[in-house]
């Protein structure tokens, strides 16, 4: 008995400490298990950095949309400003083609009106109604006759055919008007013929 006990102790007391080891080994893997668990400061900084920049890469992105925005508004107002302007400017163009053709009989008139005999006065009175009316009419479309005679001599609007000598006009005044010149608006239908005083005195 005495034995066979002690044999039994012997087991028994090897078994404990293998079943220690055992857990001892097993027990390590656990550690380091637990210490990866934990989350790491130093990998977690990348992340925090890069987010920063994430938003002013989309900020720039934001800025550089609303200043290509912009400037096609402007470019697009630009178009249209000139497209208005040109549709107006060929209108009246257009029109200046027409006014040109009214021009000639105005001339008529006034030729019949220098021509008219004093006597005539009932034929007179018709055409001066009648050229008054044909001038109320061109006015309100924006047809204006150059002043002329008394004026200083303008290349813009004034053509000489003559230079006459004169004592009672200064020099390079407009003496005379052979025909008249006029603006439709600011436009230039035809320069005023005239004739240009020239004084030596003066």
């Amino acid at each position: 008995m005495t034995k066979g006990n002690g044999k039994t102790d012997g087991v028994l007391h090897l078994r404990k400490r293998d079943l220690q080891s055992e857990d001892l080994e097993h027990e390590l893997p656990a550690a380091e298990g637990g210490d990866e668990s934990e989350p790491d400061p130093v990998a977690a900084a990348p992340a925090e950095v890069s987010a920063p920049s994430e938003v002013e890469k989309l900020k720039a992105e934001h800025d550089a949309l609303l200043d290509r925005l912009a400037r096609q508004q402007a470019e697009f107002d630009n178009a249209r400003k000139r497209a208005v302007r040109e549709q107006q400017e060929f209108r009246e163009f257009a029109a200046a083609d027409v006014i040109k053709n009214f021009l000639p009989p105005l001339d008529s008139f006034e030729r019949a009106l220098k021509a008219a005999s004093p006597d005539c006065s009932d034929f007179r009175s018709g055409i001066e109604l009648i050229y008054r009316q044909f001038q109320d009419a061109l006015q309100k479309i924006g047809v204006q006759p150059i002043p002329s005679v008394g004026q200083r001599f303008d290349p813009r609007v004034h053509e000489a055919v003559e230079m006459v000598d004169s004592n009672e006009v200064p020099d390079h005044y407009v003496l005379d008007e052979v025909q008249r010149g006029y603006k439709y608006k600011d436009r230039l239908l035809r320069p005023a013929m005239v004739r240009v005083a020239r004084n030596t005195r003066a």
